[in-house]
């Protein structure tokens, strides 16, 4: 007897949407079958006018836990994910509390954080200038991936010059590890800041002009060139316009292993969000045009960003509510929960793309990128039986209320849409239901790069 019957659903992969049966044994998808072939199982879901996703893989994640729980934790982010069809999170390594750079730090976060975890979680590993040695450690202790920044960042994490770059790049090469890297040229972003300041400008469009596009460009170029140069696997984070992924695309067009992310506030929110509503669109790198928007799609459905993450970066409601200086006003969008739904609403609904691209994009590309393809990622037979069902003609709008945050902010609140995630199921185990939690707090489990 199966564990779990999915019957009648439209079952969704990366090439092509099939009219299917999953079966789950043991956490584990045990069979795709046509319909009509209803093997006894424990447990029947009809899925009849519904799609079966693979579960969403957020690449890109702040849940804050330890050290800064009032902006986030383990507990409420995870709950949000599983809501949102997430089955799996990329935590970040900063604004943790100490920041995760050494393997002592990555045991002592996961003794603190599993408890609580409701969905399965992957963790990036720290790059800062001071764990060089350190990077080998955490890769066999099994990060999946190793965070920098090359433009500014808060003061609890390091920013590394390109020459630091390039060294740490020498080293994650040498055990095939791969180098994220936050891309923004940290001289022009400063002195735009400080040429504004200066010169008494404080609005919105000034903060949006301090990052221009030419500042992203110019620093993944950089890190595409070091790529070369070093021979290291390389990942650009949350991409925000068409140049930038242009620059990428013509890269893995040579033969350069480069992999990169967008968002799903790039797919859908523009700068003109920003002018209008100020902080709690604010970002970096900042929102951009609605002609961009269109273009990033484009490159999204093509694989050349093989993943659409969150940038999940949760702050106090009084962070966002600093009147007096734009440039200090916390810069980050809570998103991990509507994810899903916005990129099937924005993308599939509104703009025609096939509902493969959701399979591509928020589960076999990051499974691939991050190393546990094979584990996640895909509705394959032996893979953890991950998986969505969505309700292609649910209609939505977010609110506050509906959100599981720990700060119910975003700048998604007051968004509609069509096309939910109404159950969501992490190895075999049905965590959310009708957009209501009902997993149990310690399910989810660390998973490692697979060796």
């Amino acid at each position: 007897m199966y564990d779990v019957l999915i019957k009648n659903g439209k079952v969704v992969t990366s090439e092509d949407v099939l009219n299917a049966n999953v079966l789950v044994k043991d956490g584990k998808v045990a069979a795709v079958a046509s319909w009509g072939e209803e093997p006894e199982a424990a447990k029947v879901i009809d899925a009849a006018g519904k799609y079966v996703f693979p579960g969403a893989i957020d690449s890109h994640a702040h849940l804050n836990d330890p050290g800064y729980n009032w902006r986030e934790d383990y507990e409420h982010g995870t709950a949000a994910a599983g809501v949102g069809g997430c089955t799996t999170i990329v935590d970040m390594p900063l604004q943790n509390e100490p920041a995760m750079t050494d393997g002592a730090i990555m045991d002592k976060k996961e003794e603190i954080v599993s408890p609580n975890a409701y969905v399965d979680y992957c963790f990036w590993g720290g790059l800062v200038d001071y764990n060089f040695d350190k990077l080998a450690e955490l890769d066999e202790k099994g990060c999946v991936a190793f965070k920098s920044f090359i433009g500014p960042v808060s003061p609890d994490y390091v920013s590394l010059s390109y020459g630091q770059a390039r060294e740490a790049m020498e080293i994650i090469k040498k055990f095939g590890g791969r180098a994220g890297f936050h891309c923004e040229d940290f001289s022009i972003i400063k002195w735009e800041e400080a040429r504004a300041k200066k010169e008494g400008r404080n609005t919105w469009r000034d903060f949006l002009d301090s990052r221009p596009v030419v500042s992203e460009l110019i620093a993944t170029k950089a890190i595409i060139d070091l790529a070369r140069d070093t021979g290291c696997k390389v990942h650009i984070c949350h991409v925000s316009h068409p140049d930038v992924a242009l620059a990428i695309a013509e890269a893995q067009a040579e033969g350069i292993d480069v992999t990169a992310e967008t968002c799903s506030h790039y797919l859908s929110l523009t700068e003109d969000d920003v002018i209008e509503k100020g902080p709690i669109c604010k970002c970096a790198p900042p929102l951009r045009t609605a002609d961009a928007v269109e273009e990033m799609w484009e490159y999204v459905d093509a694989g050349v960003l093989s993943c659409v993450g969150s940038d999940h970066s949760p702050c106090a409601d009084y962070e966002k509510n600093d009147p007096d200086n734009v440039f200090d006003v916390w810069g980050g969008i809570s998103g991990i929960q509507n994810i899903m739904q916005v990129v099937y609403s924005e993308g599939v609904d509104k703009r025609g793309y096939d509902p493969t691209l959701l399979a591509r994009a928020l589960s076999e590309g990051p499974a691939k990128v991050f190393g546990i393809y094979g584990k996640k990622g895909a509705i394959k037979v032996g893979f953890d039986a991950d998986l969505v069902i969505l309700d292609p003609d649910k209609e939505w709008e977010i609110t506050p209320e509906s959100l599981y945050y720990v700060n119910k902010i975003s700048a998604f609140v007051g968004m509609k849409g069509k096309g939910l995630p109404v159950c969501t199921m992490v190895r075999g185990q049905v965590v959310a239901e009708d957009c209501k939690l009902v997993g149990e707090k310690g399910y989810g489990e660390l998973v490692k790069k697979i060796k």
